[in-house]
């Protein structure tokens, strides 16, 4: 059976420099502090030498708990405060806008879920998606994917940019200017692409240590910015049925952002870890930063102008909590963007990229940096850049809904030797190398989203008729319900747990 290559060349690359040197400087390193994995592919401070390849059960390691530090860490990024301040802005009230942040905030419940696959295969979500559209029908997905995953690392990488650009030039460093914008780049840059180079227990490890300062941090935000919120009605007779689908379209699309992901950082989990112990912990650690980072968007835009949200919060503060303020937005942005741009690399294997995952990430770190440089210093880059990415929810939307109707169907349970074998003999080539079920699924729910999506780049004939509301997000439930009617029969039998 023709079975995808285990990241050879990264066991040789890898190995070579890493088990040598990684064993003495990086074990020692960890064991020393309490903090070492005890795997050699995939210790704190080396280079992982595994990538989409099966993990064998005696590379497994870490709890459930490590989920809750991931999702919690990587969501304490600015954008849910951005976020909160839009839900106002389209015309609810603090406490109705607050509902919706706590929504969006359960949505990781699924996405937490969407990595149960994970332990049963060892293996990334994008090989485990080919289960449900066929190796070659999950191809245009994985290129998607992997353009959204750097399209928000940049804008990531841009927030995080311009927030210590602006710390260097309250603090009279770099002469301000060209010079402090490129300095400060270089550094965000820096920070982000060395932890996701490193692999998968450098990238846990950064999480939750970042997570620890900026929990502290972004709680004395809330500190200031909570008690003078008005708490009252919403100006202007509040918010109609179009402000309501904006405002959870809003706080949903980067959950569901993630949709294509979470196996990637549940494949090193044992085989016997509960998986209700998985699901709960992901879960909590996604959903208690989000929400309390959206409040503080919520409760900013109640009193200041949000249009430029960093600056509409840093008004909000003392003046010696400003620069501690700027260093957040920083740290924020970076550790989201750690943990894109480490499944990014992954997502290049899955698109056939024959280099192991350190290799892969080179890809990503040079198309990141140009991005970063254009988005930085032509002025009309980044909004292009995000109205395209909004658009994409058209696509992620009714993806995330087939897959995870095929996972529950299968109950988590698939053979993972089909899913690396890319040939005709794979039971997950279908026909042509595509799943009908799968993609007509696929192409319902994209059609349904099409034509209830309100967006700057693209307004659907259904939006109106509907009350102007935007209804993109329901394309995974049509998507899901298709799918469950058209493969229950052919899927819902579950496969032997593969060993």
């Amino acid at each position: 059976m023709a079975r995808q290559a285990p990241d050879s060349a990264g066991t040789t690359a890898g190995t070579t420099a890493g088990t040598t040197a990684g064993t003495t400087a990086g074990t020692a390193a960890g064991t020393v502090t309490g903090i070492g994995t005890g795997v050699t592919s995939d210790e704190v401070f080396r280079v992982e030498t595994h990538g989409i390849d099966p993990i064998p059960d005696e590379d497994r390691h870490g709890s459930a708990k490590d989920l809750f530090w991931l999702w919690f860490g990587s969501n304490l990024t600015f954008t849910y405060v951005i976020n909160g301040a839009l839900a106002v802005s389209f015309g609810l009230s603090f406490w109705q806008a607050t509902t919706v942040v706590v929504i969006g905030g359960l949505s990781f419940f699924a996405i937490s879920a969407a990595g149960l696959s994970g332990i049963r295969t060892g293996t990334a979500t994008l090989v485990i998606s080919r289960a449900a559209f066929g190796v070659l029908g999950n191809f245009p997905a994985g290129l998607l994917n992997w353009v959204v995953s750097i399209g928000y690392t940049i804008v990531n990488t841009v927030v995080g940019t311009l927030a210590l650009e602006a710390l260097f030039t309250d603090l009279g460093w770099a002469g301000g200017g060209d010079a402090a914008r490129a300095l400060a780049l270089a550094v965000t840059l820096a920070m982000t692409f060395a932890v996701a180079m490193w692999g998968h227990a450098t990238v846990q490890l950064a999480e939750r240590w970042m997570a620890y300062v900026l929990a502290a941090g972004f709680g004395v935000l809330l500190v200031f910015v909570l008690p003078d919120a008005e708490f009252g009605a919403a100006p202007g007779g509040g918010a109609g049925f179009s402000g309501w689908t904006l405002a959870f379209v809003v706080m949903l699309a980067g959950p569901f952002s993630y949709l294509p992901m979470p196996a990637d950082y549940t494949r090193y989990l044992p085989r016997d870890t509960s998986l209700r112990s998985i699901t709960v912990t992901g879960a909590l650690g996604g959903l208690v930063s989000s929400v309390a980072l959206g409040v503080a968007g919520v409760a900013a835009a109640t009193q200041a102008d949000m249009t430029d949200a960093v600056a509409g919060v840093e008004k909000l503060l003392p003046g010696w909590f400003q620069p501690v303020f700027l260093l957040l937005v920083l740290g924020g942005s970076v550790t989201n963007s750690i943990l894109t741009l480490y499944s990014s690399s992954l997502n290049l294997q899955v698109l056939g990229i024959p280099w192991n995952r350190a290799k892969a990430i080179v890809i990503s770190i040079v198309v990141t940096a140009l991005g970063s440089l254009g988005a930085l210093f032509l002025t009309d880059f980044t909004e292009s850049l995000l109205s395209f990415l909004s658009l994409l929810i058209i696509v992620f939307a009714p993806w995330g809904g087939v897959f995870l109707a095929d996972m529950l169907l299968r109950r988590c349970r698939y053979d993972t030797g089909a899913l690396h074998t890319t040939g005709r003999e794979g039971a997950y080539w279908y026909r042509a190398g595509f799943h009908p079920a799968g993609m007509m699924a696929l192409v319902t729910g994209m059609a349904f989203a099409a034509l209830t999506c309100d967006s700057e780049l693209w307004t659907g004939p259904l939006v109106a008729p509907l009350g102007g509301g935007d209804l993109t997000l329901l394309g995974s439930v049509v998507a899901a319900f298709t799918y469950w009617a058209l493969a229950r029969r052919s899927v819902s039998s579950p496969l032997p747990v593969s060993t």
